[in-house]
């Protein structure tokens, strides 16, 4: 019995694990399915919100160039307007007459040159109101001559546009003193140098001609005359130098120039920055402050009166409806009369045989409304009455009602 019963056993668990086997994969399936939605769905959300973030991170980075380049430009052309020209150099050109009959004398006049402080003829080289200090090089041989001359003057007037000498100056000047031992000493240790050219025998002579030279704003110096008092002198070349001493803001700018640039592009890209803030707030929520709380408040308010001004209104056409359903007319007798429903009152044809009496509303012994409560009513909008009353466009159903309601002679 035992050994028939083992194998039906054994087929019944057989065909019980291939059921479970065939059921298990439609079963997880089943399961897998909404979790696979779940994770489409979040990987579709994670994605939109990770191109939203890159779309609005290069969006700020863009706005954060384009500032940073803006501030740039404004430090630049500050600094452009602001900061005159540190130095100015020209050569100087001398001219004179040689025509004369003096036979002791190598030229006959004073050499002279005509110095233009016009920057293509039109900028100023020397800002209004700064002091410079101006100078002449002569780069002079040492001649016999020029040793022999001694002391000279040089002399600058400087003139405006129309002519008129605003300032004049003048200088002495002279070679320095060298002995003949220190000469020839010189010549025999710098002759290879002499012999090939790469040193010649000269003196460059420095002559300050003003130290703290300012220009008057309303008589601008725009040229200098340079005369050099000695018909003698020998000179190989000049040079004319403009210096600016700066102080205050254009002495931390000359003299600090990185540390000027990186604080004026700083203040400047902070300024943009904080502006462009205001304008995405007044852009998007219209300002630090947003007016929809004040606006908020404001309808609230509005509501409250209006609904205020309904139940007032309410109140006083039930009012008024009470008083007109006391002051009704009675009819003693029989009346043959019309009613109107398209008007407030009634037609009546009175009969000639019957009599009828209409008692009055002072007799019956109903008062008439106070004066004053009229007064307050007719003081009243009209037209917030019709708005609050009848704002959907259909009568109040109390005054249909009064309309509508038959008078006590309708049932005789």
């Amino acid at each position: 019995m035992l050994e028939q019963k083992d194998p039906g056993h054994k087929q019944q668990s057989t065909a019980a694990q291939a059921g479970t086997r065939g059921r298990s994969p439609d079963t997880m399936g089943g399961a897998m399915g909404p979790l696979l939605h779940w994770l489409q769905d979040v990987a579709a959300v994670t994605l939109l919100k990770a191109r939203r973030t890159l779309f609005q991170a290069a969006i700020l980075f863009c706005t954060l160039i384009l500032l940073l380049w803006v501030s740039i430009f404004l430090y630049g052309s500050f600094y452009y307007s602001y900061m005159p020209s540190v130095s100015f150099s020209t050569p100087v050109h001398f001219y004179y007459t040689s025509d004369c009959d003096a036979a002791d004398s190598i030229v006959c006049s004073f050499p002279t040159a005509n110095i233009s402080f016009m920057k293509n003829e039109r900028d100023q080289v020397m800002a209004n109101g700064q002091p410079y200090r101006v100078s002449l090089e002569l780069e002079m041989p040492e001649s016999p001559v020029n040793e022999q001359l001694g002391m000279f003057m040089v002399k600058m007037s400087c003139y405006t546009r129309g002519g008129r000498i605003v300032s004049t100056v003048g200088r002495s000047a002279m070679l320095h003193y060298r002995s003949n031992l220190l000469q020839t000493l010189s010549t025999l240790f710098f002759s290879p140098l002499l012999l090939t050219g790469m040193a010649e025998q000269k003196q460059l002579i420095e002559v300050e001609l003003f130290s703290d030279y300012k220009t008057n704003a309303y008589q601008p110096t725009v040229g200098a005359v340079i005369e050099i008092h000695s018909k003698r002198v020998q000179i190989y070349s000049s040079q004319l130098r403009i210096h600016a001493y700066f102080s205050g803001i254009r002495y931390l700018l000359y003299n600090f120039p990185l540390t000027s640039a990186v604080i004026g592009v700083a203040t400047n890209f902070s300024f943009l920055s904080v502006m462009a803030l205001f304008g995405y707030l007044q852009l998007v929520w219209g300002g630090l402050w947003p007016p929809d709380q004040v606006r908020v408040k404001v309808m609230m308010g509005d509501d409250t009166r209006i609904q205020k001004r309904r139940e007032e209104a309410r109140k006083r056409m039930e009012r008024e409806s009470s008083q007109k359903d006391l002051s009704a007319p009675t009819l003693l007798g029989p009346v043959n009369g019309t009613y109107d429903f398209q008007g407030n009152g009634m037609t009546v044809n009175p009969s000639s045989d019957v009599p009828s009496e209409i008692p009055d509303a002072s007799e019956s012994g109903i008062e008439a409304p106070d004066s004053k409560e009229e007064e307050s009513h007719e003081s009243e909008d009209p037209e917030e009455i019709n708005s609050t009353d009848v704002s959907d466009g259909h009568p109040h159903p109390q005054e249909t009602a009064l309309r509508q309601r038959p008078g006590h002679w309708t049932s005789l």
